[in-house]
């Protein structure tokens, strides 16, 4: 096979970068094979195979003794090559959005390590951490992981971002600070964690902390957890979380029949409360009809409810939007998981919704904060074009707003929509959804749509933090509130079939279950 012209070209011109992404380079990949010259590249310092049908690291990686980043995101890769474990230069090794079960002990011979991200794979277990003395971000997020790393003996002296949300971890290590003496974010949302160790307090640089998602049995806490920040939170730890060689929390005594004794609790128990009231679906309600031979393979899985009552000021409105932002980053993992699309209700025709798929070409609207109507390619060419002219113009391989999520389209060869009764596209998934639907602090009523390619728990989940971050917002109190306590009022939707059967309805009954929180979710019986 005669070689890949990115190689020849950074051969001749003694590049020490090569980047290979996308649908092409996928399809070269799929046909010929990898082009097994790059491994002769031996003075690159940085290789990109992204966004691909790669399945294996070929052996030949070795040979790449000069590699400083190594960027593998996005792929099919099943197994991580032990190969890697001999590239003794690498400083950013990047293995996300792969199938990846386990990581081999090798990793610790990379001493140069400052970035590790394992994040969106399969990963059960990961090998104990040792000695990586230049590591600084390390992120397993949204993997399989039972148990947090071991890093008994660790050496981490620079370790400041740790990222492992999205696991179904059941506790902290009673010795974390003492391993990770330099961590300032700390982030094990939607874990399984129950209590939170005393230690964890010592922590003396923490910036930031994210424990939201987890089982917290102690409701204040959960409470401060929802609705602070973090230096709140730290203080709570360190005044009422116990400590490993404690067998009770600081400030707390039992009974001798071991009844608490804890005006914290009576407090939680007795005091008011959120309450998020869930409407029954009725005939009049709009529903969405899945047309799903389309939608198959592309963007399978939506969930749809409405908030009504909506209360918004301008303020308000801009939480909100960043509320909205910061989820889309964090529960949707950058748009890989799941897609949040919100529309003013009061703007969308009368009727049903049709969810489907369309060709590039045949998919029109109008974008969010765009004047004129485009079709799905012309957007789609229109935004790289942008990206691209930001690349230049910064001079660095940075993308903003939806132009970074536009790998998630690329080689498609249908897009995903959602069409109103007259047939008029309102939201095209992942990328943006109608300027003629758009919310704004005008807004009473809101149609909340999250798609995914992942699966149907992955919509409901986010959608569970989405109207739990909309109730602590407030967007629904009104004038005679309980001061500091909020109400939402959310109306089911169903999504049907093309025969009209029933395939869910959200929220369901065992939807937003908020444990441990002082929120009160009411279901509301039919009429």
């Amino acid at each position: 096979m005669s070689a890949w012209p990115e190689v020849v070209t950074a051969k001749s011109e003694n590049r020490h970068e090569i980047k290979l992404a996308g649908a092409a380079i996928s399809k070269r990949i799929s046909e010929q094979g990898l082009d097994k010259n790059i491994f002769t590249l031996t003075n690159i310092n940085l290789l990109n195979i992204s966004d691909t049908c790669l399945e294996l690291i070929p052996d030949e990686i070795k040979s790449l003794v000069n590699l400083q980043s190594l960027l593998l995101f996005g792929n099919k890769i099943q197994v991580f090559n032990d190969n890697i474990t001999l590239l003794s230069k690498l400083k950013v090794l990047d293995l996300s959005r792969n199938q990846i079960k386990s990581i081999p002990d090798g990793l610790n011979n990379l001493k140069e390590l400052t970035s590790i991200n394992f994040s969106s794979n399969l990963i059960e277990e990961l090998p104990k951490i040792g000695d990586l003395p230049n590591l600084i971000s390390f992120d397993a997020s949204n993997n399989k992981l039972t148990s947090f790393p071991d890093m008994d003996g660790a050496n981490l002296p620079h370790l400041t971002d740790l990222k492992l949300k999205g696991n179904a971890i059941e506790s902290i290590p009673s010795t974390i600070a003492k391993h990770l003496p330099s961590l300032k974010n700390f982030d094990i949302g939607d874990n399984q964690l129950k209590t939170i160790p005393g230690e964890v307090a010592a922590l003396g640089k923490l910036k930031e902390i994210n424990l939201k998602g987890n089982k917290l049995t102690d409701k204040r806490f959960m409470k401060l957890v929802d609705q602070c920040r973090t230096k709140q939170i730290m203080d709570y730890i360190r005044d009422h979380c116990p400590k490993a060689d404690q067998n009770q929390p600081a400030g707390k005594n039992k009974s001798k029949k071991g009844k608490k004794e804890d005006p914290l609790h009576d407090e939680i128990e007795n005091e008011p409360c959120h309450s998020m009231k869930v409407l029954h679906v009725e005939e009049d309600v709009l529903k969405v009809k899945i047309f799903e031979p389309q939608v198959a393979g592309i963007r399978p899985y939506i969930l749809c409810c409405i908030i009504k009552d909506l209360n918004f000021t301008t303020e308000l409105f801009k939480k909100f939007i960043q509320m909205q932002t910061k989820l889309h980053d964090t529960v949707c993992d950058k748009r890989n998981v799941a897609t949040i699309a919100t529309h003013d209700l009061g703007k969308i025709a009368p009727g049903d919704l049709k969810y489907t798929a369309k060709p590039p070409a045949a998919l029109k609207l109008t974008p969010l904060s765009r004047v004129k109507p485009y079709t799905g390619e012309q957007l789609f060419q229109q935004l790289t074009a942008e990206a691209d002219a930001l690349r230049k113009e910064k001079k660095r391989n940075v993308y903003s707003g939806i132009h970074k999520y536009l790998y998630l389209l690329e080689g498609k060869p249908l897009y995903p929509c959602l069409e109103d009764s007259s047939g008029k596209v309102i939201s095209f998934p992942p990328i943006t959804n109608s300027e003629d639907t758009k919310m704004s602090h005008e807004s009473k009523a809101m149609l909340v749509e999250v798609t995914s390619q992942a699966s149907l728990g992955a919509c409901k989940g986010v959608l569970d933090r989405f109207l739990q971050e909309c109730l602590m917002l407030g967007l629904g109190d009104q004038p005679d509130q309980a001061e500091g306590f909020h109400a939402l009022t959310v109306q089911q939707v169903k999504v049907v079939d093309m025969e009209d059967n029933l395939k869910n309805v959200y929220p369901s009954r065992a939807d937003c279950s908020y444990e441990g929180t002082n929120i009160k979710v009411l279901r509301m019986p039919k009429k």
